[in-house]
C-alpha cells in the first residue's frame, strides 16, 4: 500500500519528540508523500506546547520541499465528558485535529467512562480524527465508538506506533482488528498515522500494513492513499465549512 499523506506526526515542540518541523517535512518529501500533518501535543500534555504555539502555526508555509503542510494538533481528551484542551475558535483556524486519550492527561476509567469520553470528543465539530482508539489501557465499547464515528463524521485512526513491539500501547492489535473488520463490513474509510516522534518514522506504516494484510483490509478504504479524498473527509471541510477552508 502506498500512502501519500501522514496525518499524525510530532516535532520537538511536543516535548518528547526529537526532530524539527523542517526535518519531518523533508523526510516526507524524500519518502514521496504529498501531504504531512503537523500534530503536536496540545497544552494539557506536560512539558509540551502552549496555546500560542497553535495560534501562530499560520507562519509556516503551506508547502515546503514539494509537500503540502497541514497545520494541526493532537488534542488531549481531559475528562469523561470528552472535553479537550484547545478552544473551538482556535481549532477552527487549523487544518486538522486529532483527539486522543493520554495517560498523563486522563487516567483510564471504566469501559463506559472511556467510551463516553471518546464520544464526547467526537461530537466536537472541530475534531476530525479519534487518535489511537486501539489502546488497550483504555477499554472501549467498539460498537458504540464505531457508530458514533459514523454519526459525527469523525475518522478512526489506525496508529502505527500502537503496533510497534514493546511500545506504550502494546496489545492494541486485537482492538485494531475489530475496528478494521467493522470498517470493512460497513465500507467505511479509516485513516492511518505514523505517530512519528523522530523524522525516520515519518510515513512509516509497516506494522499497520501487516495487520491490514492479515484481515484483508482493502487499500481503497485507507484515505491516506488519496490526499484529496482525505481532505474532503475531514469534518471541518464538509458542508458550509468547506468554502471557508483555503486548502480546498
Amino acid at each position: 500500500m502506498k500512502i501519500l499523506a501522514d496525518t499524525h506526526t510530532h516535532c520537538i515542540a511536543s516535548g518528547h519528540a526529537y526532530s524539527t518541523i523542517q526535518e519531518n517535512i523533508r523526510a516526507a518529501a524524500e519518502k514521496g508523500l504529498e501531504f504531512i500533518a503537523l500534530t503536536d501535543h496540545a497544552p494539557a500534555m506536560k512539558n509540551t506546547t502552549s496555546h500560542a504555539y497553535f495560534a501562530n502555526l499560520h507562519v509556516i508555509d503551506d508547502a515546503l520541499f514539494g509537500v503540502r503542510v497541514l497545520k494541526g494538533v493532537e488534542l488531549n481528551i481531559t475528562d469523561f465528558d470528552g472535553n479537550i484542551d484547545l478552544d473551538e475558535q482556535l481549532l477552527s483556524k487549523l487544518d486538522i485535529s486529532i483527539a486522543s486519550l493520554h495517560i498523563p492527561c486522563i487516567a483510564p476509567g471504566t469501559e463506559r467512562e472511556n467510551t463516553r469520553a471518546c464520544i464526547g470528543a467526537m461530537e466536537n465539530p472541530w475534531v476530525d480524527i479519534l487518535g489511537h482508539p486501539g489502546d488497550p489501557r483504555y477499554p472501549l465499547d467498539y460498537e458504540e465508538i464505531f457508530n458514533a464515528a459514523r454519526r459525527t463524521g469523525t475518522l478512526l485512526e489506525i496508529n502505527n506506533a500502537s503496533l510497534v513491539p514493546g511500545g506504550f500501547r502494546a496489545g492494541s492489535d486485537e482492538n485494531i482488528k475489530r475496528i478494521l473488520r467493522m470498517a470493512m463490513k460497513e465500507d467505511a474509510p479509516v485513516v492511518v498515522g505514523s505517530d512519528a516522534h523522530f523524522y525516520t518514522g515519518i510515513g512509516d506504516i509497516y506494522y499497520v500494513e501487516r495487520l491490514m494484510e492479515e484481515v484483508g483490509f482493502p487499500d481503497e478504504l485507507v484515505l491516506n492513499t488519496n490526499p484529496e479524498s482525505l481532505l474532503c473527509a475531514l469534518k471541518r471541510n464538509k458542508g458550509e465549512k468547506r468554502d471557508e477552508n483555503p486548502l480546498l
